[in-house]
């Protein structure tokens, strides 16, 4: 709002100090209205600085609690000022912010009660998938750009073997060897592992056969699980999420990840990629008067979970930083404790949804809760168990960088579909973005598999000709020596002598049993292909 915002006359003491404390001059985005006293005031408008979106935040509360229905409000104010905002669709009815909302009872009585003027509306959308896996945009990245420390956390391999994950890629860079897709980076440990390869990584440590073997195994068994797909070529350039809509509004990029909801650390960790991409990418421009992106990392306690140093080092670091490049993050997870210290304590705007206190375990998660925020008049513990559907604590950072007063919010109804749209509709959104036909079809070019198995059929290749040489010479020096008597069967020719010698015979064998393994990987649907 450009008009200051003054507190309801109607409070006092306590609740309109709260109201105070989010009377903002600038523009900011609507959450709700203060929750006093049992009672819900809609004069009391909760709200949030545009310009600290960049700060980060958490968005936490125990499943059901309504922190989906908090990212839509949240996304569909930031579009609808021209900020661009990416969105993870775990359970797949988030693709329903591409839709106007369906006018009902209850959506007009929380309008009410919040003093909300809701009309429908649908944002600009575009929808994408990971490596093709359900609809959407396929949405790949190649082994080199993941990287792998990244990896490592996919794969599940301890620090030794993230050690020497990375000591792989070391080598591969430095003998241009790329790494695109999975085939690549298990050739190059294969061949660092042979007996042509050992001796490469020996001045710089060298890597066991164990090593090897425990990362073949990960490699091979991500694959099986169907992720082969998610690392290749044309790579996504994280760049679209930033796109603006004609009208000016920002594009709300929706991951569809339900069909993949299955191998929960694949998505988190690739959500860990795309934002360690816009980072790298990205230039510095310090605060802005409102942020280039907006981020919700869902899911947040599985990138967490099972975490080397390294990883959380990284993720730390991360997000201490790209606020200055104008990105905000949202962490989405059940509660505060989910998130480490470190990371918990860069983000300045909190939506802390009900909590349940059913168990021990649950008891200590709520007093941990509790203690992350400022002093309050309520009673926390009180609160967050009492909190219904749709209803949360709230505090954030003011205009001037200072976390607002604890507040409990009833938060206003999304304006777009509260569900997934049709399946047809969204297969249309899809196919008919322009985006389609720059990253719809896999390429497989010549890169590190290729090069190695080249390189392999060229010493194959130079084998059997000494090994046919030798033979020849031998032959010609066996004749010169003992001329064959008149009357005796004409000796086989040379050529005849060097097909049928052992040596030839072996190394053909070796040939065809490599030919053979390529031709199985056409015939069960893994074959490279080319452009």
């Amino acid at each position: 709002m450009s008009v200051s915002e003054q507190p309801p006359a109607s409070l006092a003491g306590p609740a309109a100090e709260i109201a105070a404390g989010y009377a903002f001059d600038g523009p900011a985005l609507e959450l709700g209205a203060l929750l006093w006293d049992g009672a819900c005031h809609p004069d009391a408008r909760i709200r949030i600085p545009l310009p600290v979106l960049n700060r980060h935040g958490l968005v936490a509360g125990a499943t059901g609690t309504g922190k989906t229905k908090t990212l839509q409000l949240i996304a569909e104010q930031l579009s609808a000022n021209g900020v661009p905002v990416f969105l993870a669709d775990i359970k797949g009815d988030v693709s329903g912010i591409s839709a106007p909302g369906a006018d009902g009872e209850k959506v007009r009585e929380r309008a009410g009660q919040v003093g909300q003027e809701w009309q429908a509306r649908g944002f600009p959308c575009e929808f994408y998938g990971l490596g093709g896996t359900g609809p959407g945009i396929p949405v790949r990245a190649t082994v080199t750009s993941f990287g792998p420390v990244l990896l490592s956390k996919v794969l599940q391999l301890n620090q030794t073997q993230e050690q020497s994950l990375g000591l792989i890629f070391h080598y591969a860079d430095a003998k241009g060897l790329e790494l695109v897709d999975l085939k690549d980076l298990r050739a190059v440990v294969a061949f660092l592992v042979s007996d042509t390869g050992k001796a490469e990584l020996k001045g710089i440590g060298g890597l066991s056969t164990a090593t090897a073997g425990v990362i073949l195994r990960a490699i091979t068994a991500f694959e099986q699980e169907g992720a082969g797909g998610f690392f290749g070529e044309p790579e996504f350039d994280t760049g679209e999420f930033l796109r603006t809509a004609a009208d000016g509004r920002g594009v709300v990029s929706v991951l569809e990840l339900p069909a993949v909801q299955d191998k929960p650390q694949l998505f988190s960790t690739f959500l860990m990629w795309m934002l360690a991409d816009l980072f790298n990418d990205l230039p510095e421009v310090g605060d802005l008067e409102k942020p280039k992106l907006v981020f919700f990392f869902d899911e947040a306690h599985l990138l967490f979970g099972g975490a080397s140093k390294a990883f959380l080092a990284s993720i730390t670091q991360t997000v201490r930083l790209i606020r200055s490049k104008g990105v905000g993050v949202f962490f989405v997870t059940q509660t505060p404790k989910d998130v480490p210290s470190d990371v918990l304590g860069q983000l300045g705007n909190r939506v802390q949804h009900a909590l349940r206190a059913f168990t021990p375990d649950d008891a200590k998660a709520l007093k941990a809760a509790v203690r992350t925020f400022p002093n309050s008049p309520y009673d926390l513990e009180e609160v967050l168990t009492g909190l219904g559907t749709g209803e949360a604590v709230i505090t954030v950072l003011s205009e001037k960088g200072a976390p607002t007063p604890v507040a409990a919010t009833r938060l206003r109804a999304p304006e777009s579909l509260m569900g997934p749209v049709e399946a047809a509709a969204l297969d249309a959104a899809v196919t008919g973005s322009p985006l389609y036909a720059r990253y719809a079809e896999a390429v497989d070019r010549e890169s590190a598999y290729e090069k190695l198995t080249a390189e392999q059929r060229a010493a194959e290749a130079a084998a059997l000709e000494a090994a046919a040489a030798k033979e020849a010479e031998k032959a010609e020096k066996e004749a010169a020596r003992a001329p064959a008597p008149k009357g005796r069967k004409e000796e086989p020719s040379l050529a005849e002598q060097v097909v049928g010698s052992g040596i030839f015979t072996s190394l053909a064998r070796s040939i065809g049993t490599q030919l053979g393994r390529e031709i199985s990987r056409s015939i069960f649907g893994a074959a490279r292909r080319r452009r």
